[in-house]
């Protein structure tokens, strides 16, 4: 029997393939920062709005958008600020995200299955209205990430040089954190607030060992988690299993053959040539000629 054939099964798909290339195309830029823990961060606090929401009877997914949203402007102001390191802030958005949603939670006497929808993920319930809303957010995010790459990438390999070209560094990081918080709750509905993180990191992480340009290392990267959303969503229908999970653990077995290949490769050319100096290791991105930003 073709499971495809159903639409709620059409509707998992679609919203897997775009926030497959949605998380990557943003999560380039976080890996780059060394913020690929954020996430997580952002995904725990957004849970808190979960919470919230079911507490208040008002829509979870949009108290979740506001709670992560400003979740994320706080911590990009408090580490902009230097007033506290990036690690701790990310450690008060973990232990306090979790707690209050889980507090509040409880205080709505929501049912376990309901918790457990946002936390690994439901996206076979998802509905015509969820779907638009997917499509919406990712499409904005997708095309905000590729329109604005040089800036983004300017601010993220040196930010005082972007500074110092007049870059509104200011204004992008805070565009960075706001399209953090929005990528990590559109994929509630996909993978969950606790795996999401990993969809933005895992598949750029893989298309490092084998590129070295940024603009590369992107498109290998979307490409990945392209593959990795719509094979995790095909085992989920064919094996019966989480799509969230599913998804991720495609995404984590394509970076260990990838990696793997690569390292036997390097292994291979080792032995039977003299070892060429490369341009730049495997797993550095570094700008493509058009991404170099000048004031």
């Amino acid at each position: 029997m073709d499971l495809f054939q159903y639409d709620f099964m059409l509707r998992a798909l679609v919203g897997a393939l775009v926030i497959g290339l949605a998380a990557p195309a943003l999560g380039i830029y976080l890996v780059q920062r060394r913020l690929a823990l954020i996430g997580d961060g952002i995904g725990h606090v957004a849970l808190t709005g979960v919470g919230a929401g079911l507490l208040l009877n008002r829509s979870p997914v949009l108290v979740a958008v506001i709670a992560a949203t400003l979740g994320a402007i706080t911590i990009e102001l408090v580490r902009a600020r230097g007033r506290t390191s990036g690690d701790l802030a990310l450690a008060l958005l973990f232990y306090g995200g979790i707690a209050g949603g889980v507090m509040l939670v409880g205080l709505s006497n929501a049912s376990n299955a309901s918790l457990n929808a946002y936390l690994f993920g439901s996206l076979t319930t998802t509905s015509p209205a969820d779907l638009t809303t997917i499509l919406v957010l990712g499409v904005a995010i997708l095309v905000t990430m590729l329109a604005l790459r040089p800036a983004l990438f300017a601010i993220c390999h040196d930010e005082e040089y972007a500074r110092v070209s007049g870059l509104p560094v200011r204004a992008l990081n805070l565009l960075l954190a706001v399209t953090t918080a929005v990528t990590v709750t559109i994929a509630m509905r996909a993978v969950g607030v606790l795996l999401i993180s990993a969809l933005m990191v895992v598949p750029v992480a893989t298309a490092q060992q084998v590129t070295r340009g940024f603009r590369s290392t992107m498109a290998a990267a979307m490409a990945l988690g392209l593959f990795a959303a719509g094979a995790g969503i095909w085992v989920a229908a064919t094996a019966d299993t989480a799509p969230g999970a599913s998804v991720v653990l495609l995404a984590i077995a394509s970076f260990l053959v990838v990696a793997l290949g690569a390292a036997g490769w390097r292994a291979l050319r080792r032995r039977t040539g003299p070892a060429a100096v490369p341009a730049a290791e495997p797993g550095e991105p570094v700008a493509e000629p058009h991404e170099v930003v000048l004031g």
